[in-house]
């Protein structure tokens, strides 16, 4: 007769135990799967929030390029109802008994530009004259500054050019004399 040693281990496992080996196999292989879905989801909606930022910026460049595909030819167009204006600005200032062709030219040169401003105003191209409004760098070039007590300083007070807009972006700036508070008055030493 042979004597078992407490010892050894049994050759084969008790039912009970493989079954619990199965059963724990297997709840390690269901929680490897449910972190590799749990990865695979969230590279998913990862992946799915770039493709809608994506969209969204390709979106938004299109709509820019549209809106500022013309900026260059409008600088130019500006330039030209900049001169019309600066052309009408030189003609001599109404007077009671002028030639009637120097009234009609006034007049046709002004129909003209309120034509042109329209024009350029339906294509969202638009002006702003500064005169009165504070300095403001993003929208004003100061080309010079006035000494003056009347207004207080950094106002414009007198616009060589106005600015304008394409859709609400800058094109041009406003040539501008900006105020500047005027000296002290110099106290008198000599005495």
């Amino acid at each position: 007769m042979t004597e078992q040693h407490p010892s050894q281990p049994e050759p084969f496992p008790a039912p009970e135990t493989n079954q619990e080996v199965l059963m724990q196999e297997a709840a390690a292989r269901i929680q490897a799967l449910e972190a590799e879905l749990q990865e695979t989801k969230d590279k998913y909606l990862r992946s799915e929030a770039e493709m809608q930022n994506l969209r969204s910026r390709t979106r938004r460049e299109v709509e820019e390029a549209r809106l500022y595909a013309v900026q260059k030819f409008a600088k130019d167009v500006v330039e030209a109802a900049e001169n019309l204006k600066r052309g009408i600005d030189s003609l001599p200032k109404r007077a009671e008994h002028e030639p009637e062709i120097i009234t009609k030219l006034r007049d046709g040169f002004e129909g003209i530009e309120r034509s042109f401003v329209a024009l350029l105003e339906r294509n969202h191209i638009t002006r702003n004259d500064p005169t009165g409004a504070p300095f403001d760098a993003n929208f004003h070039q100061a080309m010079a500054e006035q000494e003056t007590g009347e207004h207080p300083p950094g106002t414009v007070l007198q616009s060589w050019s106005q600015s304008w807009l394409l859709n609400g972006r800058l094109l041009r700036p406003a040539m501008v004399v900006v105020a500047k508070a005027p000296a002290a008055a110099k106290l008198d030493t000599t005495a």
